[in-house]
């Protein structure tokens, strides 16, 4: 097989990266390893409403539930609104992500991509300078080459392209969220507003959240840094919470995984190779939330390489202008969420609790993060001093 670009992953960022690159006429073979796109779910499918309609048209069928804003609940209960549009990128829609995946990698295909389900890629093939000239595949049983001009990783957070080109995508413990997310039906469920409870004996370096979806059905999740993770302990500390204050709750689904919450890694880009979302680090660290990053990402990936070909340079060089563009625009946010996640990490549950009480004559309802912070930072100069330059 050939074609001018081969995509690895059918997600957000791989199908937004493969409708525009084919809208501007390359011939582009998208690969998915599942046999079903969006499907399992690893994700609590929270995302902006004004965020996503700036990306694409919503279709209301990939839309469970509308929130009007997210509570947030410090360890000793104490607790603080935001609405929905100074909530950050996670809240406004909840989504359903199986629906919402098939959406994008539609759009794509009738912009002329060709998707390939239940397709693996194994590893890269190579030109004679040793770049990438497409992938190997592994389809039905049978090893198929795919000859192409550029690959695109897309492939989440266990990406196998950007290591196969050379570039270093590891990650340490402590920048990686290990998750776990139950479906549930619970009648306690409160379907207008998101929910993030955080405290180091629930959720070590981490918080839990909950997602409505309608008719009192949430995604409940938990996520614990993993340098502070022991073996099954997301599992387990989902349970217990479950057990000590969601009692009426019923599991329906499960599901595990990593998120992570790195700061901007070096290069995301080589000859002939560009990553995008979660294969390139770029979900927010403070969050873990990542499908609007995708998103955006795949766009300017697409349009660089539409350039680039055009030029006739795929070198790492001709396609530094995607490097550039993601970070001068969602990579100056990676980063200054990065130093905040570093910093709350640290905290213990009194500093979190004392933190939390000193915003309690303030009305959060309209602040978004970044008002917060300087609050915050205003309240408690001492203890916020070291993120004084994140506001500036």
């Amino acid at each position: 097989m050939r074609c001018d670009v081969v995509v690895v992953g059918a997600g957000p960022a791989g199908s937004m990266a493969a409708r525009h690159m084919a809208e501007k006429g390359l011939d582009v073979v998208m690969l998915e390893k599942r046999q079903e796109i969006g499907d399992p779910v690893r994700c609590a499918e929270g995302v902006s409403k004004t965020g996503l309609r700036s990306l694409t048209d919503p279709d209301p069928r990939w839309i469970a539930a509308e929130v009007r804003g997210a509570r947030l609940h410090a360890p000793d209960g104490t607790t603080m609104v935001m609405s929905e549009d100074r909530s950050g990128n996670e809240v406004g829609y909840v989504l359903e992500r199986k629906i919402f995946d098939r959406g994008l990698a539609m759009q794509a295909a009738l912009a002329g991509a060709r998707i390939m389900v239940k397709t693996r890629a194994l590893d890269l093939l190579r030109r004679p300078d040793g770049s990438a000239g497409g992938v190997k595949a592994l389809r039905f049983g049978e090893v198929l080459p795919i000859e192409a001009d550029l690959v695109i990783g897309a492939d989440g957070v266990e990406s196998k392209v950007g290591r196969w080109a050379g570039i270093d995508t590891s990650l340490k413990p402590k920048d990686i969220e290990v998750c776990a997310q139950f479906l549930v039906y619970d009648p306690a469920v409160d379907d207008d507003y998101c929910e993030f409870f955080f405290g180091n004996d629930i959720a070590p370096g981490g918080y839990v959240w909950s997602f409505p979806k309608g008719r009192k059905l949430a995604n409940l999740g938990l996520g614990v840094l993993g340098s502070r993770c022991q073996p099954g302990a997301p599992v387990r500390l989902l349970r217990q919470y479950l057990e000590r204050n969601r009692p009426e709750a019923r599991v329906v689904e499960m599901v595990v995984g990593g998120v992570p919450v790195s700061g901007p890694i070096e290069r995301t880009v080589a000859d002939r190779v560009m990553l995008v979302g979660d294969s390139a680090r770029q979900s927010d660290p403070i969050t873990g939330g990542g499908i609007l990053n995708a998103m955006k990402a795949g766009v300017m990936a697409g349009d660089v390489a539409a350039v680039a070909i055009s030029d006739g340079d795929l070198s790492a060089a001709g396609l530094m202008p995607y490097e550039e563009k993601w970070r001068e625009t969602i990579g100056r946010q990676i980063a200054r969420h990065y130093q905040l996640k570093e910093f709350f990490s640290r905290q213990t549950d009194e500093d979190l609790n004392s933190l939390m009480h000193s915003m309690q004559s303030m009305d959060m309802s309209q602040m978004d993060l970044r008002g917060m912070l300087k609050v915050l930072i205003k309240l408690n100069p001492k203890k916020l001093w070291e993120l004084r330059n994140l506001v500036v």
